[in-house]
C-alpha cells in the first residue's frame, strides 16, 4: 500500500436529495482523518478543498437534477484526482455526495489504463446506485453513478475519463446493499453485477462476502473504495441523508475494512455521503475516521498477520 497520502474535499451537495453532505469534508478534518493518518506513520497532504458551482436546489429536467453542475464538479474530481495519482500518492476524495464518485472512478480507471494495471471496485454502500434518467424516481444524480460508469448516463458524465464506459460492470463489487428501486434491480441483473446484499451477509457472513469480493486480486491490481457512510446501520451513524435499516454493524464494518487492509492494495478511496446536518455531535464522521484507520492499519487482531 502506499504511504503518501492526498486528501482532497470536494464539498458539495450537488446531487443529493437533502443538503448537508457539502459539510462533510470538514466533519472529517474535525474528526482528526490528517492526524490519525500520520500517527500510522503515513507522509499525508491535505490539498484543501476543490470548487464548483452553488447547489441551485432546482426541481429535474428532462430526468436530471442539476447536471450541468454535477458534471461541472465531477470534472474538478477527476482532474484533483488524477493529478495525485500521477504523483505516484493515494487519493482520498472527502465527499460530498456519491455522484462524485463519477469523477473520482474516472480518473482511477484512466490511470489504471494509462500504467497497464488491472482495476476491482468495492462499493460500500447501502444502495447499488444504478439508476438512469429513464427508471430514476427522484432525478438525485447520486443515485446514479455506477450506472454512469458503466457507460449509462448522459454524454458529459460518461466521457469524463476519456473512455466511454470508464469501467465493465465485472470489476465491481457491491457491498452492503439492502435498497435498490425495481427498475434498478432489472437494470443491475441485466448487467450483471456482482452484489452481496445483506441478506448474502446475515446468510454467509461479513468474511465470505469479503473473501468473494477480494478474490482473483493479484499485485498488479489497484483496488478502490468507494465506502457511502450509509453502508453502515443508522443505529450506529446517523449522520446521512439516505438511511437504510438493517446495515453492517460496527464489528462487521471493522472486519470489512481489516480484510481490505490485509490485501495491502488499496490504492484509492471515496468517503462520501457524511452529513453532519443529521449527525450527533460528529459521532458518524469519528466512526467513519475509525474505520478509515482500519483500513490503513489498525487491527483488532491478537494473532500475527498472515502474509
Amino acid at each position: 500500500m502506499k504511504t503518501r497520502i492526498s486528501l482532497i474535499g470536494a464539498p458539495t451537495d450537488i446531487g443529493a436529495g437533502s443538503r448537508g453532505a457539502s459539510m462533510g469534508p470538514e466533519a472529517l478534518r474535525v474528526a482528526d482523518i490528517g492526524p490519525m493518518l500520520q500517527r500510522h506513520g503515513l507522509d499525508v497532504e491535505d490539498r484543501g478543498n476543490i470548487a464548483g458551482p452553488k447547489n441551485p436546489w432546482l426541481p429535474p429536467v428532462e430526468g436530471y437534477r442539476h447536471l450541468d453542475e454535477v458534471v461541472a464538479w465531477n470534472r474538478a474530481v477527476h482532474d484533483a484526482i488524477y493529478g495525485e495519482l500521477q504523483r505516484d500518492r493515494l487519493p482520498i476524495m472527502l465527499g460530498g455526495d456519491h455522484c462524485l464518485a463519477i469523477g473520482s472512478i474516472s480518473a482511477v480507471a484512466r490511470r489504471c489504463r494509462e500504467t497497464g494495471r488491472k482495476l476491482r471496485i468495492l462499493w460500500l454502500d447501502a444502495h447499488a446506485d444504478f439508476n438512469t434518467s429513464e427508471i430514476t424516481p427522484s432525478g438525485n444524480i447520486h443515485g446514479m453513478p455506477v450506472a454512469c460508469l458503466c457507460g449509462l448516463g448522459p454524454k458529459a458524465l460518461i466521457e469524463i475519463g476519456g473512455q466511454t464506459p470508464a469501467i465493465e460492470p465485472d470489476c465491481i463489487r457491491q457491498i452492503g446493499i439492502r435498497s435498490v428501486d425495481e427498475g434498478e434491480k432489472r437494470l443491475v441483473h441485466t448487467k450483471n453485477l456482482e452484489v452481496f446484499d445483506m441478506r448474502f451477509i446475515d446468510e454467509a457472513g461479513m468474511r465470505a462476502a469479503m473473501e468473494l469480493a477480494l478474490d482473483d486480486l493479484d499485485p498488479d491490481t489497484h483496488l478502490h473504495v468507494s465506502f457511502d457512510v450509509d453502508f453502515l446501520d443508522p443505529e450506529i451513524a446517523p449522520g446521512v441523508g439516505t438511511t437504510v435499516r438493517g446495515g453492517p454493524t460496527y464489528r462487521e464494518a471493522q472486519l470489512c475494512m481489516e480484510m481490505i487492509a490485509d490485501t495491502g492494495m488499496l490504492g484509492s478511496l471515496d468517503v462520501v455521503e457524511l452529513n453532519p446536518a443529521l449527525d450527533r455531535q460528529n459521532q458518524t464522521a469519528l466512526l467513519a475516521v475509525d474505520l478509515i484507520e482500519s483500513l490503513f492499519g489498525k487491527s483488532t487482531l491478537m494473532r500475527k498477520p498472515r502474509r
